[in-house]
């Protein structure tokens, strides 16, 4: 657990235009839901690169 106050927040925008607060360190990947959870190759996906226009201002 981080000290009081060491979190960076960072708004972020969800599929429906609503914002919501995010760490800092979880903003650059999202993770994948049940459908998306496995590649073609069959290997597991831990991570999905999040778009640049999610970010909200």
């Amino acid at each position: 657990m981080g000290k009081t106050g060491s979190i960076e927040w960072v708004r972020i925008k969800g599929r429906k235009g609503h914002v919501r607060m995010m760490p800092r360190s979880e903003v650059k990947y999202k993770r994948p839901g049940p459908a998306q959870r496995y590649a073609a190759d069959g290997t597991k996906r831990k991570r999905i690169a999040r778009s640049p226009k999610a970010l909200a201002k």
